[in-house]
């Protein structure tokens, strides 16, 4: 939302059923209060989707029950043959379709957070997000290849902690933690640190990617 202002749009949100903390942040950043979906897709010509994966396509529906006609960005870590799903349901109301991701976290400095873009009006997108901290890459102009690349990336990034943890995990119960992690750190290795750093990091906030991992 930040980059989006910079780039010279105003920005809305709906702040209803939202918790404080949202409304704060909202006020924070100075974004507009639409209060409502419906009152916010009437004033806006883009709605740009980050929420939950489990809730992408209730999201769409609801947005779509408007009545809205503009140009729809979902950037959330779905499936990519969910995605063409809600393309597939934004195309049949007329409203323009692109498919999108984002890798890293909050975009606070430059080049640390990138969101990818793809489907025929990808570029036209790309231009929301011209100014500010976050990357913007078009790689595509299919429908699924953003939401493809953030699957991948995340079962690398996620997936090989995942992995990790039950090694450690396994080891621990066998009695030989100690002896791998010594094993890991051979050789000068900083092998095992850096796994315990990158389990505790990952496992404190790991409820919040349970959806990314059904996807």
């Amino acid at each position: 939302a930040a980059t989006m202002r910079r780039s010279g749009f105003d920005i809305y949100w709906a702040s209803v059923g939202r918790s404080g903390e949202s409304v704060a942040r909202a006020q924070e950043h100075n974004l507009l209060d639409a209060h409502t979906v419906a009152n916010m897709c009437a004033t806006c010509e883009a709605i740009v989707s980050v929420c939950p994966p489990h809730t992408a396509v209730s999201v769409a529906e609801e947005v779509l029950a408007t009545g809205f006609s503009g140009i729809y960005l979902d950037a959330n870590a779905i499936a990519p043959n969910k995605a063409v799903h809600i393309a597939e349901m934004m195309a049949a109301a007329g409203v323009v379709f692109v498919d999108g991701s984002i890798i890293g976290g909050p975009a606070w400095e430059p080049n640390s957070t990138w969101l990818y873009l793809s489907g025929e009006q990808a570029g036209l997108v790309a231009k929301f997000f011209a100014e500010g901290p976050l990357e913007t890459a078009v790689i595509g102009d299919q429908i699924g290849q953003a939401s493809a690349l953030k699957m991948c990336f995340a079962a690398y990034s996620k997936g090989t902690t995942a992995l990790l943890s039950m090694i450690l995990a396994g080891a621990e119960a066998l009695g030989v933690r100690a002896n791998l992690e010594e094993q890991w750190s051979r050789g000068g290795s900083e092998f095992a640190a850096q796994t315990q750093q990158r389990v505790r990091r990952v496992t404190a906030k790991a409820w919040r990617f349970e959806g990314e991992m059904h996807e």
